[in-house]
């Protein structure tokens, strides 16, 4: 089945950089000693991080304090600062749309001013956080590992929103409140879901290129670490667009560097994710414990069957010898991994009308990290 490709939609942190350093003809030291209290004056760099993350997650426009130490660099302190208590919090990160600070002083002290605005308020925050622990606890079941908690997280998020086409919802907030955003929302819910259920996540920026389009835009997705590897986690382009419901997609479910970089890309640094899943899938079957039935489940959901030899149809007498067998079974379609080229496998399904049936439909594709095609084949 082929998913249709969407636009996407991305905040970028944008900062007013304004510093205005008086002339030291007043002890601004003194003045701010005898006018503020220790309460907010900030001495360090990691006082200065604390300090911003604190005003942040209160949802405050505007924060002030007193520096005091040497300013000459205050305004790649003040920068840093900033990036630091973002990149701390990835939620955070995406949430705020913009900042700016000013300060004035002399050599030894500052007054500095720090605005910034929020594309979600701290109620609604609060609204994300309670809505998570509510779904959380109706779809995480106990005894339950990371790996079956991923795939309900992966399912109700595809299940349950779809992307907002009009371009202007961006949180997890919009999400939740109205079901629908965009791929910072897809990606910020994911992110928050998952590491309330107690799993280790990143937020990735970047941008995707359809395939059918080939035009770059601008997307979010996620990273998530199961037993010490990392895959990519794209919610957002598992979800059909337009919205299908009841209908998931896994094309890009626990995907590695080399397969994500067929459509996607990215520029910052990022954990290596160079685990094949469905390698992984294989390894925790073999170990036969409780969670066996999960894994082979998965595995048929992911597709993986198609990477067994058994799978490959190369001739048209194999194929309907498969497609006999589902018939027996009063079954109507069929999915395969075809060894051919396009033309082969036109003559080889044209065949199957040999067995009786009518109005055959196909719809294939290129199978990763092979040179056969993945056909799947309807019938009346």
């Amino acid at each position: 089945m082929r998913w249709k490709r969407r636009s996407v939609a991305k905040v970028v942190l944008t900062g007013t950089l304004i510093a205005a350093v008086l002339p030291p003809s007043i002890d601004w030291e003194m003045v701010y000693a005898s006018t503020t209290s220790s309460a907010n004056v900030v001495r360090s760099d990691q006082e200065l991080q604390k300090t911003l993350l604190s005003a942040m997650n209160q949802r405050l426009s505007q924060v002030q304090f007193v520096y005091q130490g040497k300013t000459n660099q205050l305004k790649g302190q003040l920068k840093d600062a900033l990036e630091q208590a973002l990149e701390s919090d990835p939620y955070m990160n995406y949430t705020i749309e913009s900042y700016g600070y000013s300060y004035s002083g002399s050599t030894k002290s500052a007054n500095v001013s720090v605005q910034l605005s929020y594309r979600e308020t701290a109620a609604q925050t609060a609204y994300v956080s309670r809505r998570v622990q509510s779904i959380l606890g109706s779809i995480i079941k106990p005894g339950m590992n990371d790996h079956e908690k991923v795939k309900v997280i992966h399912d109700w998020i595809v299940l349950n929103l779809k992307y907002d086409e009009t371009l202007r919802k961006y949180t997890a907030y919009d999400g939740l409140s109205s079901g629908s955003t965009v791929c910072q929302g897809y990606s910020l819910l994911a992110y928050k879901m998952l590491k309330d259920a107690g799993i280790t996540n990143r937020i990735v920026e970047g941008t995707a290129a359809p395939r059918d389009t080939g035009i770059s835009q601008l997307h979010a997705w996620n990273l998530v670490l199961l037993d010490g590897k990392w895959y990519h986690l794209d919610t957002t382009w598992d979800d059909p667009a337009p919205d299908k419901a009841g209908e998931i997609g896994t094309g890009y479910y626990l995907r590695t560097d080399g397969q994500m970089k067929k459509d996607h890309s990215w520029t910052k640094s990022y954990p290596a994710a160079n685990t094949l899943y469905r390698n992984t899938l294989t390894k925790l079957i073999s170990q036969k414990d409780s969670h066996q039935g999960f894994y082979k489940k998965l595995e048929h959901a992911l597709e993986y069957q198609l990477y067994e030899p058994s799978e490959i149809v190369s001739s048209s007498s194999q194929l309907r010898t498969k497609v006999r067998g589902v018939i027996k079974e009063k079954g109507h379609s069929l999915l395969f991994r075809y060894h051919g080229s396009h033309e082969d496998l036109m003559d080889d399904l044209q065949d199957l009308y040999r067995l009786g049936v009518n109005s055959i439909s196909y719809v294939e594709s290129e199978l990763d990290e092979t040179n056969d095609l993945r056909v799947y084949v309807t019938w009346k």
